[in-house]
């Protein structure tokens, strides 16, 4: 396995394209890794390669960025909305709104919260009243 290491070293740079520094980073941020094979980095770097690649051809593939030879965030988006593979993905690539329409759900959020609210509190001067 050390020669298998030590050969990979040598190509990995070419192989993959993430910096494999980085991946580390984030796979030691899970408290359950204490320590990472370096077959496994060069492997999880390159599922994530892989992976990027897949979603951004079906993107392009099945989003409108193709009329425009682009592929948009907007077509991302909507992957990530429509496509069961990719549902995982909706909280990363939310749709884009305006920022009017955002502050507008917030503050219908933050009304019918208070309306919760008070409904609650009714519901507890009931229960002390019974008793």
């Amino acid at each position: 396995a050390e020669m298998a290491a030590a050969r990979l070293s040598g190509t990995e740079n070419r192989l993959v394209s993430l910096p494999l520094s980085r991946i580390r980073v984030i796979m030691k941020s899970s408290p359950e890794v204490s320590s990472i094979n370096q077959d496994a980095l060069f492997l999880t770097a390159k599922a994530t390669e892989l992976f990027v690649q897949y979603l951004a051809s079906y993107s392009y593939k099945h989003g409108r960025g193709k009329e425009k030879n682009a592929l948009t965030y907007t077509d991302l988006s909507h992957t990530a909305e429509e496509c069961e593979t990719f549902q995982f993905l909706a909280d990363i690539l939310p749709k884009k709104i305006l920022a009017s329409k955002y502050l507008k759900m917030l503050e219908k959020e933050k009304r019918d919260g208070e309306v919760r609210e008070d409904d609650d509190e009714g519901e507890e001067q009931e229960d002390e009243d019974e008793a």
